[in-house]
């Protein structure tokens, strides 16, 4: 897979996908981390004269035009932080915008009406996905998180076009992982959180013949104590995956993976009330778990000392409400403070990071959550895949 600084890009088309997948608030940006990610190659692009036409999806339109959710209002924060102008078109297929990407001059960015307005996209479909292609010399794909799903723009345009490479922050979050996964300092410590398991089974076994400890936490760390024997009343259980959560325990003996389960939780009657901690023995019937408590935190942060490397994804409590932050917050400044690799990944994961205070200390922060497991299930994204062929 090659990066775009391999590639002759000036006075060419070169069409750029990226991820402006990103929230909106009364018609402006209301966090613009995903379109600052995509600066360097954007810049880049500039200072060697291509032509720049970007393209994404925001939302989940279905195949029909929903004005909330153009990307006119990305265009405009994009242009602010080029400090340039960015020219937007209200399609992304057709002759008007053929006609627009004919007109553009060497180093002007033009960004594409929202990807998903066609059904074509999501079903890759081969005229939408040519008709996209027709606009580009050359394909860049700068988007990991959807690298993953076979759309048109991810996979059809790339099968069409010759030229074609990795974008800098789609390549930074490959070798980062690559790094973690294939050739990671030692110890190397997984941490898993989470509501379910079965989400994420394929996950935790590709993880075992790699990783040296393995913590579990969040609600998905019930049905592994479930497996166990322990009665965790009204908690989030998924009893249809208590044999999968042995098989997992048994095959990390097997590997020599040291598994890490709490010792202790916060409990509430719900979770609107305070909670109390209790040793995982004894949750009482009424009441349900939110939280690791103390001792297992205390039992991950010296699991944790002197990694090599650290992954992590998913909370390890209901950290959204204050009552049930303080494992998440704890373990998550933990990992911060180790000066081994730090990867971690996922919405809610990222979130908890800025809860906790701690984004910036990490090596790396993976906005695709669902490419970002995929990959850690050690599968070929689709996306990556179209880029070697």
């Amino acid at each position: 897979m090659r990066d775009l600084t391999a590639l002759e890009v000036s006075g060419k088309r070169v069409l750029v996908r990226v991820d402006y997948n990103v929230p909106l608030a009364e018609g402006r940006v209301a966090d613009d981390t995903r379109i600052r990610a995509s600066l360097s190659t954007i810049r880049w692009l500039k200072e060697k004269g291509a032509k720049i036409i970007l393209c994404s999806h925001l939302g989940r339109p279905k195949g029909v035009r929903v004005p909330e959710m153009s990307l006119r209002p990305v265009a405009e924060r994009l242009s602010e932080l080029l400090g340039s102008p960015v020219k937007f078109v209200e399609d992304c297929v057709g002759e008007a915008v053929e006609r627009e990407v004919q007109n553009l001059k060497e180093g002007e960015v033009l960004l594409l009406e929202n990807l998903r307005f066609h059904e074509g996209e999501t079903k890759n479909d081969p005229a939408f996905a040519e008709a996209l292609a027709r606009l580009a010399e050359v394909y860049i794909n700068d988007a990991f998180s959807v690298s993953h799903r076979a759309h048109a723009s991810v996979v059809g345009v790339p099968e069409r076009v010759a030229e074609k490479a990795a974008g800098f922050q789609l390549k930074r979050e490959v070798d980062y992982l690559s790094r973690a996964l294939e050739a990671p300092e030692r110890p190397l410590v997984a941490v898993v959180g989470g509501a379910k398991i079965s989400g994420k089974i394929e996950v935790l076994r590709n993880l075992l013949s790699r990783v040296d400890k393995l913590l579990i936490g969040g609600a998905m760390a019930n049905t592994f104590l479930a497996s166990q024997g322990f009665s965790l009343g009204r908690s989030l259980v998924e009893e249809t995956e208590l044999e999968t959560a042995r098989e997992i325990l048994l095959a990390a003996r097997e590997q020599g993976v040291k598994v890490y389960l709490p010792v202790d939780l916060v409990v509430a009657a719900s979770e609107e009330e305070e909670g109390e901690e209790v040793p995982v023995s004894e949750v009482p019937e009424d009441k349900a778990a939110y939280d690791i408590g103390e001792e297992t935190v205390a039992l991950f942060v010296d699991a944790l000392s002197g990694a090599g490397t650290i992954i992590w994804n998913g909370p390890l409590g209901l950290f959204e409400r204050p009552a049930f932050a303080y494992g998440t917050i704890a373990v998550a400044r933990a990992m911060a403070a180790e000066n081994g690799l730090t990867l971690a990944g996922g919405g809610d994961t990222l979130a908890a990071l800025k809860a906790a205070g701690v984004s910036s200390a990490f090596s790396y922060l993976s906005t695709g959550g669902g490419a970002f497991l995929e990959f850690l299930e050690g599968k070929k994204l689709p996306g990556l895949k179209a880029l070697e062929t």
